[in-house]
């Protein structure tokens, strides 16, 4: 899965970056940290997204295997950060470069004080830790208002765009 993850990569501008999800299990796979193939080959262009909606419970030297990743070049998210597990505990112990917040917090974010206070903790937390934030799912121009309101770097979401297999153009 990982060869054919980064095929798209030739095709793409060398500025590009991919995002390849990973379940917490796979930080125990040897081959992840192999140093030599096509996906290591590639890392500097890879972050590697690992889902907060599996546990990192029973992983051992889980930061030590993090600083192998980022000695290989890669890059680490936590995708869907508030939706899963001890979040704050993989938060410090992946350091992660990037944190992507589930959609259930962004929701309604525009309705709700509370989800606007949460997210704006994270954003001020994520700045101080010079970490990007991206905020996932959002759907109207509303949610969208607040998260660049609160100082959100990043915004993903069906009012950009719908998955599809060919890069879009970006919306602002």
């Amino acid at each position: 899965m990982r060869a054919k993850a980064i095929e798209p990569l030739a095709a793409l501008p060398a500025d590009v970056s991919i995002f390849i999800n990973l379940d917490p299990s796979d930080l125990a796979d040897e081959e992840l940290f192999a140093p030599t193939g096509a996906f290591a080959e590639s890392a500097e262009r890879i972050v590697l997204e690992i889902t907060e909606r599996a546990s990192l419970h029973g992983l051992h030297d889980v930061p030590s295997r993090v600083t192998r990743l980022r000695e290989l070049g890669f890059r680490i998210a936590i995708d869907d950060l508030g939706a899963g597990y001890a979040g704050l505990t993989s938060f410090a112990l992946l350091e992660p470069d990037i944190v992507k917040l589930d959609m259930a917090l962004v929701r309604d974010i525009h309705l709700m004080p509370t989800k606007a206070t949460l997210v704006r903790t994270m954003i001020t937390m994520c700045k101080e830790l010079n970490i990007v934030l991206t905020a996932e799912g959002v759907e109207r121009a509303a949610e969208r208002d607040v998260l660049v309101d609160l100082g959100c770097d990043l915004l993903q979401g069906y009012y950009f765009a719908k998955p599809a297999r060919e890069l879009a153009a970006p919306v602002i």
